[in-house]
């Protein structure tokens, strides 16, 4: 960490592995099985060549609210960090019905964290 005595450069990278994404999952009144569907695609993948879209490994999950608390039927966006090197067609413009069916969830990109070198 940098400091007065110890003037240390601050350089992108991270200590959390290759790479970690922090995705927002939205929806007005997300249901526990729509949040579902969308953490089981993040985890597995598309399920056809697993090249675009995972499989990741879901390192957290929190609801950025008051209470802290995931509401079914009540919650509108929930945040997951992901961490894997397959490339995710998470945009910053969203990447609507994101999931496992036709889930409504809109998916964008918060933050993308990759290991230098």
């Amino acid at each position: 960490m940098a400091s007065v005595t110890n003037p240390a450069k601050a350089v992108a990278g991270n200590g959390l592995g290759s790479r970690t994404r922090i995705v927002n999952l939205a929806k007005s009144n997300m249901t526990q099985a729509e949040l579902d569907a969308a953490l089981v695609y993040l985890a597995t993948g598309d399920g056809t060549d697993n090249t675009t879209d995972g499989p990741h490994t879901i390192a957290g999950v929190s609801v950025l609210t008051e209470s802290g608390v995931f509401t079914s039927g009540t919650t509108d966006a929930v945040q997951v960090a992901i961490q894997g090197t397959g490339v995710a067609t998470i945009a910053t413009g969203g990447t609507a019905n994101f999931g496992v069916g036709t889930t409504g969830v809109t998916a964008s990109l918060i933050a993308d964290f990759v290991q230098n070198p």
